[in-house]
């Protein structure tokens, strides 16, 4: 099979640097396109150099249905507003569209997966792989412990991002919830403040910490009668999210359209 052409969205932002160090070092991978948003002093910056790798030819356009026109698939890792503008073109297009942005709205993701009959689509907070198999857990255990086990989720990042809880938080929490067969949109506490009353037997807790320059860490603890049990994730570079990505993207490619995950990817959708 011929090399898979991507194109990367924010491709001038960390996130996109770093796609396109992994995608110059990766067989089978190639990029094909550079996209940044419309007014970005970065547009016309040639993607390599930004990298830190040797220039590539590639320019950085704010114009991707022409991008997309000699490309496969688009590594979206943005903001909510340019990733459901992609979403339309990548779905025209017929591109393999890998989703890691966070802070997507209940509409956002009706839109996102609206495209899914004719969409191959990619989608998870956390394209690690660790985070995949933490989730994989999380829902064993919260099928394993009943609500004398109270489930708070900690997170933290570092002090530019800029929504909370995390992607990663709210995947957490929804292996949770299914672990423990309810509706995490009405069992989620978040934001504790002032006088709250006493905790709600049942409710899922998220707590979000926001300093210097962590890529992310995430605990989920089931804190029963007597005891603790924490499972634990700590991202140490965001270069593994850019490696997890890829991998799905690759994935991707020649698959039948249709809405799928990292657990998909990675074998674990029936855990």
């Amino acid at each position: 099979m011929a090399d898979m052409r991507l194109i990367v969205a924010g491709a001038g932002g960390r996130m996109g640097r770093a796609l396109t160090r992994v995608i110059a070092e990766t067989p089978g991978a190639v990029l094909a396109g550079a996209l940044e948003a419309p007014g970005s002093e970065l547009l016309g910056k040639d993607a390599g150099v930004l990298a830190g790798l040797p220039a590539n030819g590639v320019q950085l356009s704010a114009d991707l249905w022409t991008l997309s026109a000699n490309a496969d698939g688009i590594l979206d890792f943005t903001v909510p507003g340019a990733t459901i503008a992609n979403v339309a073109i990548a779905a025209q297009r017929g591109l393999v569209h890998v989703i890691g942005t966070t802070g997507l709205s209940a509409s956002d993701e009706a839109v996102i997966k609206s495209v899914t009959s004719r969409a191959i689509v990619v989608k998870s907070g956390n394209m690690s792989l660790g985070v995949n198999l933490l989730a994989a857990l999380v829902k064993r255990v919260a099928q394993s412990l009943d609500e004398s086990f109270d489930i708070e989720i900690l997170e933290m990042h570092h002090k530019s991002k800029i929504d909370a809880p995390s992607g990663t938080a709210l995947m957490l929490g929804e292996a949770a919830a299914a672990g423990r067969k309810i509706a995490l949109e009405e069992r989620s506490a978040r934001g504790r403040d002032g006088f709250t009353g006493a905790r709600r037997s049942g409710d899922i807790g998220f707590a979000s910490l926001r300093g210097g320059t962590v890529v992310g860490d995430h605990s989920v603890i089931f804190s029963g009668p007597h005891e603790r049990i924490t499972l634990a994730h700590h991202a140490e570079d965001r270069i593994l999210f850019a490696h997890g990505a890829l991998k799905a993207a690759l994935w991707a490619h020649g698959k039948k359209p249709g809405f799928y995950s990292m657990a998909d990817v990675l074998g674990l959708g029936d855990t």
